[in-house]
């Protein structure tokens, strides 16, 4: 049943089809949205359509970002040598909020999942492997503690052990079957610096 008229509802249930965004929330955002003063709603709108626009992958490590490198790829001060493997860009965010990681990243943007049909075709493996052909000294696996992650985490284990760059895998803290992007950053730093040689 219709409470609002149709633009209000339509705008309800567009919010309501965001992950994480119930049927209560996205009434509530509608409604922030409408009292917000107008200036700022069209920033919002337009900071949503150049985004959607202008985001693509970072042509190193596979990061979002509006330019052809990454901020960090970019950096001078970041330690090449040092690459940290996570599933997606939430996970870099959430160690990039330790701040005490200093090497760089890649996303794989997924992991292997044989029960949902994705393997390592359909991860960015070729990327990363092709990275290695460089100065590379360690390989970090930061994939999450669950099945897949941990299948992924091994798969690389394999592929790159025999190229002779140090491979090492993060240490317990992480628990089994948590993301990373929900973890707090004491737990992700223990993690990172109890990590251990595969």
């Amino acid at each position: 049943m219709e409470y609002y008229g149709n633009q209000l509802s339509g705008l309800i249930e567009e919010l309501g089809k965001l992950p994480g965004v119930g049927a209560k929330s996205a009434q509530r955002l509608a409604f922030h949205i409408i009292h917000m003063p107008e200036e700022q709603v069209e920033q919002l709108a337009e900071k949503m359509v150049n985004v959607r626009k202008n985001i693509r992958y970072c042509k190193v490590c596979c990061t979002l970002t509006d330019r052809e490198l990454c901020p960090i790829c970019a950096s001078e001060k970041r330690d090449h040598s040092t690459i940290m493997v996570v599933e997606n860009p939430r996970d870099l965010a959430a160690y990039e909020k330790t701040g005490r990681y200093d090497g760089v990243y890649h996303v794989l943007h997924g992991a292997i999942s044989p029960q949902l049909g994705i393997g390592p075709g359909d991860i960015r493996l070729k990327e990363l492997m092709v990275r290695l052909q460089g100065d590379v000294k360690e390989v970090i696996i930061a994939t999450n503690s669950s099945l897949e992650g941990e299948t992924t985490a091994m798969y690389l284990s394999k592929l790159i052990r025999p190229t002779g760059i140090k491979v090492t895998r993060i240490a317990s803290g992480v628990p089994v079957g948590g993301d990373l992007e929900y973890i707090d950053e004491v737990t992700l730093l223990r993690a990172l610096e109890g990590r251990v040689e595969l």
